[in-house]
């Protein structure tokens, strides 16, 4: 897809402004974040699996290259091939010679956020390959021509009377009086129109949630069987997944997939946990003839060693922007990029630099729930910070903001020259406040009073009300006698 971050506040004032997304907009809240509370509160060692989860990938990071080597090992032992793409035309030129070795004109794919990053479906398109996303959330927007706008749930931003609206415009081959008033009855719908598709396709694509080191398997995480047919019935199945997706051991894997789904939908599994190993064996029932695994790196090597290696913990399960106050009101399509939320705000920049995603570290309220829900204990507020310092420091951010930064700096390094002006200043826009505390405009200020009012300050400094205080701890009687 198109990378739009830099017009982030232009797409959020449009979202801000839209009924319909505001409306399907709530139903992440309700589906979502109740549903991880009720999951995480039942399991009572969830917290302790966090730490274990956080600590086993941090080791896996820290050995990457090991792990990497021997899972190719595994795969090769096991039938497979392994490829390697440093970046994401490397590997689209790979996925397409398989398709075209296979003699193939169309491909059937799970869902998949990796496929997305290296914009596979359109380049596919564009070399006569038709690509049939079978996850239903995907099939929806691909019938739609957008782009998904919530990494596990891609039409969340939909109305069932939309989805309607779009079987009946695409479906034309069925009865025009059919009732799709119901979401069972597009379900059905869809299963009925995809069902025919997965005999078609010679190749299947589907991402991986985890990559296990030590036997050489891919495992995805569905709800609908989609993934499950997608690389069965095809006579190929190819795995597109990035190098930090590698576990070195099966028990690390079922550690870690306590935490996934509970975190994401509240389930305490997915109703589909699918391991791959190789293609199919002599006198296995199905499976693909082939099976090959691309390794895509797109940027990720680059964020070992640096302040941003701990994005690469990330499982993928959308608890960051589930709870994020910022994602709640503009939905995914306003962050312009693959990655919404919080993590995106942290991954984009990483994968696409800072100087076309500054936008997107400032999309936070910092208020630090998207590292409370993380399962893998990500500190995603501490990650947003550091883009925001490297903004600042190669002069992208807006100069008036520059200026007001080195104005505030001035005094806050030199402590008495600030409590002396806090001392004048609080009181006089205490004055300007008016009876009502409140500014409808300042100078310097117009972001905030463009959309609210800013509350004029009252009563004493901070630092007065800390001395105050800490004279308080000293002499405990002058508090009894106040």
């Amino acid at each position: 897809m198109e990378l739009t971050s830099d017009r982030f506040k232009e797409h959020a004032q449009k979202a801000l402004l839209d009924a319909q997304l505001q409306r399907a907009l709530g139903n992440v809240e309700k589906g979502f974040i109740g549903k991880r509370q009720m999951a995480a509160d039942a399991l009572p060692e969830f917290d302790a699996i966090r730490d274990n989860a956080r600590d086993i990938k941090n080791h896996t990071l820290a050995h990457l290259d090991l792990y990497l080597e021997a899972y190719e090992k595994k795969v090769t032992e096991a039938g497979g091939i392994v490829h390697w793409a440093e970046n994401a035309e490397q590997a689209r030129a790979i996925v397409l010679d398989i398709c075209r070795k296979a003699g193939t004109r169309t491909v059937n794919k799970g869902k998949s956020m990796i496929t997305e990053e290296i914009g596979l479906n359109d380049y596919l398109a564009e070399n006569g390959v038709t690509p049939v996303e079978t996850d239903l959330g995907e099939y929806i927007i691909q019938l739609r021509g957008e782009h998904p706008s919530h990494i596990i749930a891609p039409a969340v931003h939909l109305n069932k009377e939309q989805v309607e609206s779009d079987f009946r415009r695409v479906h034309t081959h069925l009865e025009a009086a059919r009732d799709l008033s119901e979401p069972a009855a597009l379900l059905s719908e869809a299963r009925q129109v995809l069902r025919q598709k997965y005999f078609e396709a010679k190749v299947g694509i589907t991402g991986a949630n985890f990559l296990i080191a030590e036997t050489g398997s891919s495992v995805i995480v569905t709800n609908e069987g989609n993934g499950d047919l997608t690389q069965t019935l095809a006579d190929v199945h190819v795995v597109v997944a990035s190098i930090e997706k590698m576990v070195p051991t099966l028990e690390d894997t079922a550690q870690i997939l306590r935490l996934l789904a509970r975190s994401a939908t509240g389930q305490d599994m997915s109703c589909y946990t699918t391991y791959s190993t190789g293609p199919r064996r002599k006198g296995d029932p199905d499976g693909p003839k082939e099976y090959h695994v691309v390794l895509l790196d797109n940027g990720r090597s680059s964020m070992l060693g640096t302040e941003y290696q701990e994005m690469l913990r990330c499982i993928r399960c959308g608890a960051c922007m589930n709870h994020c106050p910022v994602y709640q009101s503009v939905g995914g399509h306003a962050y312009g990029s693959v990655y919404p939320g919080p993590m995106g705000a942290v991954l984009t920049p990483s994968l696409n630099g800072i100087e076309k995603t500054g936008q997107l570290p400032n999309a936070s309220t910092f208020c630090g729930r998207c590292e409370a829900v993380c399962p893998m204990r990500i500190p995603l507020p501490k990650m947003m910070r550091h883009w925001r310092e490297r903004e600042f420091e190669r002069h992208l951010t807006p100069t008036t903001a520059r200026y007001g930064l080195k104005f505030w700096a001035f005094f806050a390094k030199r402590p008495k020259l600030y409590r002396i002006a806090a001392s004048f200043g609080i009181p006089a826009l205490s004055v300007l406040g008016g009876t009502k505390h409140r500014f409808r405009s300042l100078p310097f200020a117009g972001g905030w009073t463009r959309h609210r009012d800013l509350p004029a300050p009252q009563g004493r400094t901070f630092q007065q009300q800390w001395q105050q205080r800490e004279a308080l701890k000293q002499n405990p009687s002058q508090e009894r006698a106040a």
